[in-house]
């Protein structure tokens, strides 16, 4: 089964002209975070103009633009769902982001694909994905993020036996 996209966003695919564009809305949540970090792929509209701040309202949550490049999840057979965000090092405190993270400890990323339009119609939503890595350079930060391979799952689960579940066997 395919996924569901809307008629609006399948008419801005395959037209030559749209001023339907895709955006990317990202969470970002990390133990080391006071309050999760929010992201826009687009300058939907101006948040504010002192400072000058543009970005994207989805469902009342302001998300700040940022010179963001992102793959959409792959689906490929036999692993997990996998990508790479890449934001532009403009700014001093996105490097000292990732540096702030402990080895073995992970951020978890949702991405939200929504059209500037219709910016609360949710057109794909990737959620719970675990950051495997981090990098910097002078010119960009990249995040490589990937969803829990579902082989790291414990099987088989617990039997259900008198001593672990009492209650199922009781007349």
């Amino acid at each position: 089964m395919g996924r569901v996209v809307s008629l609006n966003a399948r008419l801005a695919a395959n037209a030559d002209q749209t001023d339907q564009v895709p955006v990317v809305l990202v969470t970002i949540r990390h133990p080391s975070l006071s309050a999760p970090a929010y992201l826009s792929s687009d300058p939907t509209e101006r948040i504010s103009a002192d400072p000058l701040v543009y970005g994207t309202r989805h469902k009342g949550i302001v998300y700040p633009f940022v010179l963001m490049g992102a793959v959409l999840p792959d689906d490929e057979k036999d692993s997990p769902p996998k990508t790479t965000l890449t934001f532009e090092n403009v700014d001093s405190d996105m490097a000292r982001a990732i540096r702030s993270i402990t080895p073995g400890t992970y951020a978890t990323v949702d991405m939200t694909v929504v059209l500037a339009g219709t910016p609360d119609i949710i057109e794909a939503r990737y959620t719970n994905l675990r950051s495997v890595r981090g990098s910097y350079d002078a010119a960009q930060v990249s995040l490589d993020i990937s969803a829990e391979p579902l082989t790291a799952e414990p099987w088989p689960a617990g039997r259900m036996t008198v001593s672990r579940f009492p209650g199922l066997f009781t007349s």
